[in-house]
């Protein structure tokens, strides 16, 4: 059979209604990673829905492990081997959700049946991230019926039950299961393409470092009319702190926090690249964040330093007083290339030399560092995926080097040194994470198709592009 043959036999899938009926399999299941006491419904997940999957596939029996830290969900691998001398793709994937929150959901709809309106399908998990892997593994099925059994190529299969959660325990598994995840590409699908009809390819993400500064000067508040002027005020104190790291329209002011230059190949691939046109977007503030950048170098290539949350007194009770103390939490949104290591090292020494020895500065409590990764945009795992994608849509994907937020991508690109290409199937309006989530279906039909494609095309030139970044190498 051919291309084409695959490719129809994926959008057939769609047509038919089989893949939406096994996706309505997938979202009943509640798999709430947030909530405590979900242990055996995060792992009837992989025992009930993906391990019959992936053997109708021709994988070996998965294998579940539970999860290195003792808490959270456990992890599925599976392997469909086909040769020592063929190349070996990863796919990941996440089967948990955040809560399903039924009580917020529209009249009508709920987060564990998949209910059809027009082109959306509503349902938890559609989105994040059960329709993503759902429809890859489809995908990859179809791909195999198309050539008669083969693909041409290696899978093995990582699913994980705690993503929502801040994927707890995922880079000590990559560690220890090195071996057993050996592959030559990561293929995976998660978050929004750059809007719902733009097919969308990114190669990473950036980190994200949330910390807090702290400011306690007294015992309780005074009054500030017999002690306001002869009392330093913390909220005013912090303000300033903060005001000398970012200023007035968003910049940073702190060397140490800012990014490298942008690298040439990123600022070509983003110069096609336009945010905030989506109908359901914010209007972007055209004055705000760094000078003598676009708004998407300033997001996709470029570090930004948020106020996530600033308190001092009582903000629902105000008190003619002087408060005793000041908190906020910052976060720094960072690219490649950024000495994440040493933030708050680098935080102390500015604030220290700009008159604030007196707030302390300490990262957040339970925050996950992520780290930025980026594939770069030369390799040669780019270019064949740009076309394969663009031959099965017909459309010019975006190319992004990283996604604006963050994922444990590191957990590929660092642990296991993979290259990592992202083929997204949300869309930004997903409402991924609140009530009335859903997924497109012309943009469910499309992934289907650009998948089967994209998975065609590896059997065909999978171990061609093994040799040349071996040559580049």
């Amino acid at each position: 059979m051919t291309r084409d043959a695959a490719i129809a036999r994926a959008t057939e899938a769609f047509d038919s209604g089989a893949f939406l009926a096994l996706l309505r399999e997938a979202v009943a299941m509640p798999t709430e990673s947030q909530a405590p006491g979900q242990e055996a419904a995060l792992r009837a997940y992989l025992d009930a829905f993906i391990a019959p999957l992936v053997a109708r596939l021709g994988f070996d029996a998965p294998k579940i492990f539970p999860n290195p830290d003792g808490v959270h969900g456990p992890f599925l691998i599976a392997e469909r081997h086909e040769g020592a001398d063929l190349p070996t793709v990863l796919i990941y994937g996440h089967g948990d959700t955040v809560r399903g929150y039924p009580e917020q959901w529209r009249e009508g709809l709920g987060p564990w049946e998949i209910v059809v309106e027009g082109d959306r399908w509503y349902g938890r998990g559609t989105a994040d991230n059960k329709g993503q892997h759902v429809l890859n593994l489809a995908a990859l099925e179809q791909v195999i019926a198309a050539r008669g059994g083969r693909l041409g190529f290696n899978v093995k299969l990582l699913i994980e039950m705690g993503e929502e959660s801040g994927s707890p325990g995922l880079r000590p598994f990559c560690r220890e299961q090195a071996e057993a995840l050996r592959s030559d590409v990561l293929i995976a699908s998660d978050g929004p393409r750059l809007n719902g009809e733009r097919p969308t390819l990114f190669l990473g993400s950036r980190g994200a470092y949330n910390f807090e500064l702290s400011l306690n000067l007294r015992e309780g508040p005074h009054h500030s009319g017999n002690w306001g002027g002869l009392l330093r005020n913390p909220g005013t104190v912090l303000a300033s702190a903060i005001a000398s790291m970012v200023d007035a329209r968003g910049s940073i002011l702190v060397d140490a926090l800012r990014p490298p230059p942008i690298p040439d190949g990123v600022r070509a691939a983003l110069a096609d690249i336009r945010v905030g046109e989506d109908p359901t977007a914010p209007t972007i503030d055209s004055d705000w964040g760094e000078p003598g950048l676009t708004p998407a170098e300033r997001v996709f290539a470029w570090n930004t330093l948020e106020v996530l949350a600033f308190k001092t007194g009582d903000p629902d009770g105000p008190l003619n007083a002087v408060p005793p103390h000041a908190k906020a939490t910052l976060q720094l949104r960072f690219v490649v290339g950024t000495d994440w290591q040493n933030l708050i090292r680098n935080v102390r020494a500015h604030l220290d030399a700009h008159g604030f020895p007196m707030i302390e500065v300490r990262p957040a409590r339970a925050a996950e560092v992520f780290q930025a990764t980026r594939l770069p945009v030369e390799d040669p795992w780019v270019e064949w995926a740009l076309e394969s994608i663009e031959a099965s849509s017909g459309k010019k994907p975006a190319l992004l080097p990283n996604l604006g937020g963050s994922l444990p991508n590191d957990a590929f690109s660092e642990i296991l040194g993979l290259p990592t290409l992202w083929v997204p199937h949300s869309y930004p309006a997903c409402r991924q994470h609140g009530p009335d989530e859903h997924m497109l279906a012309s943009g469910t039909r499309e992934g289907l198709a650009i998948m089967a494609g994209l998975f065609w095309d590896l059997g065909e030139a999978g171990p061609d592009i093994l040799r040349r970044r071996k040559a580049r190498a």
